[in-house]
């Protein structure tokens, strides 16, 4: 499989440091507030990426972390803590917040048929792995003190800027948001690895380190985590764009000033889901949620076809448009599939030349576009009707579309409408004496017959032989 990797900006072969293993971490969500469907393009993306990998034969470790704390509201490592300012809006503790938003994002990733990580790791379980990744940094010349707080002295490094050759007089203060510089930095692009007490007095968590209490910044999380589960190599580190810089930038930096050696191997980088008007957010316009779709009649995986039919790495529109036309082509889909009867022979070479035409799809740096191509390819191609349902199954192990669970759903919901509905105990009883005139009728036995379509007359239950059989009716 042959990847964009954001570190060198080239389409490179996925290489494991482990042959047939694959270390992926991914940024999990700052758990203060929903999930917008913005953020959600990314986890889908990456949770396509995963099942892939699986469906190409490796074995895969995904780690995610939940931030629940020390995500501040700006790329300078100031303002509000995220996770405080959700817990002042709904008077609630961060802790609580944090749980509640936690369960959110796993309930729209379930609607969304995104795999739950293997591991997924709270920032608030590993304070001490930060303080002991943190004192190593310090010990080493990596990080100094000033103003009560731990920073990390990126004038220590051969180069700073992984992702894109910035100019460091235009990040002098950050690069989102507006911000205040700290003038606790030695360098203007130094970064907090630990605040204490002297700094954001109303931060609601902290914990006893060497430095004072205090609580970790954003990105030392990661470094941590990742290292903690997947180890000193990591194969595949997967998140937003937006995290780029600083966020990934930073975990580069400590990572490897710790270890002493290149971290990770290969970058992958969603890019923005926008509205006609700019970057989506919590903060603008609309606040664009799983459950605002659901209440507006939309099938979450009609969104997941919407993302998959474009490029991760291209930047995607949303507008209700677009959406109604994924939900059309989804249901006509999912119809298309049900039409399938099952029957027929599995395999041979037109089935063998389809599996060869979706592989190379994801293999083109994941182009879930062309995988998409190729499963109509299926429906459209001269094969059996159990083949056909045997690709689909296949190549929706990658997709996530749960296309054989929706069409024979549709199916016995179509049979359901179609079937007589069920005779009540007394109409029963009237039927049944129906089927014995009507096969007395066929042997011959025109007394009993007779004698039958009396006993209905005094019922109130008169019978009308008809070329399609004998119907009846209550007088």
């Amino acid at each position: 499989m042959k990847l964009y990797n954001s570190a060198t900006r080239t389409k490179e072969e996925l290489v494991p440091h482990q042959p047939g293993k694959v270390g992926m971490y991914t940024c999990g969500p700052t758990v203060y507030h929903f999930a917008h469907i913005g953020n959600l393009r990314s986890y889908l993306m990456e949770d396509v990426l995963e099942k892939a990998l699986r469906w190409e034969g490796y074995e895969v470790t995904r780690v995610m972390n939940i931030t629940d704390v020390g995500h501040l509201s700006s790329d300078a490592d100031t303002g509000e803590d995220k996770m405080l300012k959700g817990a002042q809006r709904e008077h609630k503790s961060v802790m609580e917040i944090a749980r509640f938003y936690t369960d959110a994002f796993f309930a729209d990733c379930e609607k969304l048929n995104i795999k739950r990580p293997d591991v997924v790791q709270p920032a608030t379980g590993m304070i001490d792995e930060y303080i002991r990744v943190i004192t190593r940094l310090l010990d080493t010349g990596y990080a100094y003190l000033a103003g009560g707080n731990v920073y990390f002295d990126t004038s220590k490094l051969a180069r700073y800027y992984i992702f894109s050759e910035h100019d460091e007089e235009n990040l002098a203060v950050g690069v989102r948001d507006s911000v205040e510089e700290d003038e606790n930095k030695r360098n203007k692009a130094d970064f907090v690895l630990w605040f204490t007490k002297s700094k954001f007095e109303d931060q609601a968590l902290k914990w006893d380190s060497p430095w004072g209490v205090g609580y970790p910044g954003w990105h030392i999380e990661c470094s941590c985590i990742s290292m903690k589960y997947l180890g000193e190599y990591l194969d595949l580190h997967c998140g937003g764009i937006d995290n780029a810089f600083p966020h990934h930038t930073n975990e580069i930096a400590q990572s490897e000033a710790y270890l002493g050696h290149p971290w990770c191997r290969h970058w992958f980088h969603v890019h923005h889901l926008n509205t006609n008007d700019g970057k989506m957010s919590k903060s603008k316009g609309e606040f664009l949620t799983v459950s605002l779709l659901e209440e507006k009649g939309f099938d979450p995986l009609a969104y997941r076809l919407f993302c998959l039919q474009s490029h991760y790495r291209k930047a995607l529109t949303f507008s209700w448009e677009n959406l109604q036309n994924a939900q059309g082509a989804y249901d006509k889909l999912i119809r298309r599939v049900a039409a399938l009867t099952g029957e027929g022979e599995t395999g041979g070479p037109e089935a063998e030349a389809l599996t060869a035409r979706f592989r190379e799809a994801l293999d083109n740096d994941l182009n879930t576009s062309l995988a998409v191509t190729a499963l109509y390819d299926v429906l459209k191609a001269p094969l059996s009707d159990a083949a056909k349902r045997a690709l689909i199954a296949d190549f929706d192990r990658v997709l996530g579309l749960r296309l054989l669970d929706r069409a024979d759903a549709l199916r016995e919901k179509e049979a359901a409408r179609s079937a007589p509905a069920a005779l009540s105990e007394e109409d029963a009883a009237v039927q049944a004496l129906v089927d014995r005139r009507a096969e007395a009728k066929k042997t011959k036995d025109f007394a009993a017959a007779d004698a039958l379509r009396a006993q209905l007359a005094g019922m109130g239950v008169e019978v009308t032989d008809t070329p399609q059989g004998p119907v009846w009716r209550r007088v």
